[in-house]
């Protein structure tokens, strides 16, 4: 179906009455509407036909658009002017209808834009520890690896903890710039930018840091969003390692395919789990609500099917205990799929295999004790 056109406040009824005699649908917004599309976490149309020949001033709001929404197809009523043309260029505006309307000109420019607006983005998956210490960033860490290795690095990990995350030390890396330098500057994010925040580490995902100290004030949740956002137009898959209770990662999670609340088979983990879980299940659908869990001992005192009922809801994924492992990976800073020469190894790398879609044998992967037995069957 072909996108909805938001007309931004005509000069006269002529734009309105081609748009109908050509059977595209559309919306009416006042010129206001052009400083809401640019405020952080705002979502701009897919293709947003503004007439400038009573709104000169729109061209400021329309370069903030183009930054924030690279995806949105920009087309302008305009006279043919040597000057204004020149303005449209450096707002990043390349199609410009002149007045009066040729249906047909129109038609075309609404055609072009259409095609090369994006409908695709990518995925997000947001890791959720059940309480500090139960390995959440260990598997967000090896997710994100896993991923990149089976699209070529197109995967990006955002540690969204708000100081002294520990994603950076787990993948050997030495970032220096963080998530909050992206928020800081929310009105000039694009991809050229977004790509000299983050650090291309040596294990295969991207990464964009958690700041080293803490910030002045908490993260603000629609600029959380319109860098994720961003982030899912430039990558083919995201994952965010984020805090149990982060008001400001509340309306990310929405974009979510799937949100991992991680457990361990702690009696304080699992009341936790339960609760996290229930509200996210509320909030965003039980569907996209995944419970696993680490360190799992089939030995322990709280045994699955007990678990399952506490936390209200099947374990999607159990990783075997294997504590040494995980801590010197870390203090390598070498996820553990990149060798993956054990069981715990092989889990990760089989769940974030799981999460990307690619299907194949994933036990087979795993009996060959390398990471490629595992990506080699690609979607």
């Amino acid at each position: 179906m072909a996108p909805t056109i938001v007309l931004v406040s005509p000069a006269d009824t002529l734009p309105e009455e081609r748009l109908k005699a050509l059977g595209r649908r559309y919306a009416i917004v006042p010129i206001s509407a052009l400083q809401r599309f640019t405020q952080p976490g705002a979502e701009a149309p897919a293709v947003l036909l503004v007439d400038v020949r009573e709104h000169r001033d729109a061209f400021s709001h329309l370069r903030t658009i183009r930054h924030m929404h690279p995806q949105a197809g920009l087309v302008i009523i305009a006279p043919l002017d040597p000057a204004l043309m020149l303005e449209a260029m450096r707002a990043g505006i390349t199609e410009c209808v002149p007045a009066p309307i040729d249906a047909a000109q129109l038609d075309a420019a609404l055609t072009r834009v259409s095609a090369s607006t994006p409908l695709v983005t990518g995925e997000l998956f947001a890791v959720i520890g059940a309480k500090g210490g139960v390995g959440a960033t260990t598997l967000a860490v090896n997710a994100a690896t896993t991923l990149s290795a089976i699209d070529k690095r197109r995967a990006l990990l955002i540690d969204l903890h708000s100081a002294g995350g520990d994603a950076a030390l787990f993948m050997g890396a030495e970032p220096k710039f963080s998530f909050a330098d992206a928020l800081d500057n929310t009105h000039r994010l694009d991809e050229a930018f977004l790509k000299g925040l983050v650090v291309k580490t040596d294990v295969g995902p991207d990464l964009l840091a958690s700041p080293d100290r803490p910030v002045a004030a908490p993260f603000e949740a629609r600029r959380v969003r319109a860098v994720v956002e961003l982030a899912m137009r430039c990558y083919r898959f995201v994952v965010l390692d984020l805090l149990r209770s982060d008001p400001s990662a509340d309306e990310t999670l929405g974009l979510a395919s799937r949100i991992i609340v991680v457990t361990t088979q702690e009696l304080a983990a699992i009341r936790s789990a339960s609760r996290t879980a229930a509200a996210l299940r509320d909030r965003h659908g039980a569907d996209r609500v995944q419970i696993v869990v680490n360190r799992y001992d089939r030995d322990a005192e709280i045994p699955s099917n007990e678990l399952e009922r506490a936390v209200g809801g099947p374990i999607s994924y159990q990783f075997p205990s294997n504590y040494r492992l995980a801590v010197a990976a870390l203090n390598k800073g070498r996820p553990l799929v990149v060798d993956n020469h054990n069981k715990l190894a092989a889990s990760f790398a089989a769940y974030g295999r799981a999460l990307s879609g690619v299907r194949g044998d994933e036990d087979q992967g795993a009996k060959t004790g390398t990471l490629l037995g595992l990506l080699t069957r690609r979607r």
